[in-house]
């Protein structure tokens, strides 16, 4: 907040010195926006993997769930005994218990013919357990044998079909050499893990997996009793359960599912390594424009040196000017990234959205990253001596 004050009170050297070489400013402001547009996408997609791969948690009506100890993420679960539904009953605080189905799969895309990976998801359709009201409303059509819903947030070639479906219209393909009926449509959304939704009941489940036991389960989804601490239940449920399952609250599940792409996967991994890559490639951009810009200029740095003004006042024109290349660089890179956010989020089917938390990380990363570079480019300074120049 000083620096910024006393940029403030001084004469704007380091903008005129910018603004005289506008050719030079102008590469300048474009590599800082090349930067942020790289450091932006990598962001967006990271928070993709996160939230495309936790929707379907967030979408559970519950408040603790119930996965085998083998589960690594929501497109393989494992599964554990459908007794272990039963014995949560027992336990004080647990209002109902649900048994849920899902397999990943690949099916044949009425529209094109082509195959493409889909997550079948069971449940029982005589309660609602997802907070999806367009899914909520077709619980009764899901007792007809054979019938699934499609998601219409799936990625690919859908449209033809969804507008038929829309219009009353039974769609038949194939899955698992299974016969199956599209007789309606939700939104959930597409993932790195699957290509979209299809929502089915057991019973239909059971008739496309019939090698898979309806005794055993992929989750198991539990509402409490009406002012029942979860994290509470949870211990007790952990404690009165075998070890052949795990018992976590929906947070816990979220974060469950969070830590397995950050860490397991090396999806989450390229996304991170991606931005501090383009914070590298960052500074290295300002700093060269920095740095040029003072040797550009050193003889006049040592005038002022022999004019008796202190080194921390041409370290200041220096640190304006990468102030100045921050907020004019983040600029044109926010609005080149909107943009392609846009094209992106229609390619993939993913949720990229330009949140304000993102923006204001980014400009501060922005700041940083400029800083930092004016903070190398001041050593050359050291060289501007008087005696040495004239």
């Amino acid at each position: 907040m000083k620096l910024i004050q006393q940029l403030q009170r001084r004469t704007p050297l380091g903008w005129l010195q910018l603004n005289k070489e506008k050719s030079r400013l102008a590469v300048a402001l474009a590599g800082i926006a090349f930067a942020d547009i790289l450091i932006f996408m990598q962001l967006g997609f990271r928070g993709a993997l996160y939230d495309s791969n936790t929707a379907f948690i967030k979408n559970m009506d519950g408040d603790i769930v119930l996965v085998s100890p083998k589960a690594k993420n929501t497109q393989n679960l494992s599964t554990f005994t459908r007794r272990r539904l039963y014995q949560a009953l027992d336990i004080e605080g647990v209002a109902s218990a649900y048994p849920l189905y899902t397999s990943i799969t690949t099916w044949n895309n009425p529209q094109t013919g082509l195959k493409s990976f889909i997550q079948v998801v069971g449940f029982d359709p005589n309660h609602a357990v997802f907070n999806i009201p367009e899914l909520n409303q077709q619980l009764e059509t899901l007792k007809i044998p054979q019938t699934v819903l499609f998601d219409r947030r799936s990625r690919g070639a859908y449209n033809q079909i969804i507008s038929e479906i829309e219009n009353g219209k039974i769609i038949s393909t194939e899955t698992e050499g299974k016969l199956i009926q599209i007789r309606g449509l939700f939104n959930l959304g597409a993932s790195f893990g699957s290509d979209g939704f299809l929502m089915t009941s057991s019973q239909n489940f059971s008739l496309i997996f019939p090698k898979k036991n309806p005794a055993s389960l992929s989750l198991g989804l539990l509402k409490l009793e009406s002012g029942a601490d979860p994290v509470q239940v949870a211990k007790a449920l952990n404690y009165h359960l075998p070890d052949d399952v795990n018992v976590l609250t929906m947070e816990q599940f979220i974060n469950h599912e969070i830590a397995y792409w950050s860490k397991e996967s090396p999806v989450g991994f390229i996304f991170g390594l991606g931005t501090v890559m383009a914070f590298v490639v960052g500074v290295v951009i300002v700093y060269q424009v920095l740095s040029t810009d003072v040797n550009a200029h050193l003889k006049e740095y040592a005038t002022f040196k022999a004019m008796g003004y202190r080194q921390r006042y041409l370290l200041l024109i220096v640190f304006e000017e990468a102030i100045i290349l921050a907020v004019l660089g983040f600029f044109p890179g926010i609005i080149l990234s909107l943009a392609l956010y846009r094209v992106a989020a229609k390619a993939t089917s993913l949720p990229l959205m330009l949140r304000l938390s993102r923006v204001i990380f980014v400009f501060i990363l922005t700041l940083i990253m400029c800083m930092f570079s004016g903070g190398i480019a001041t050593r050359k300074l050291q060289e501007a001596d008087p005696a040495d120049m004239f």
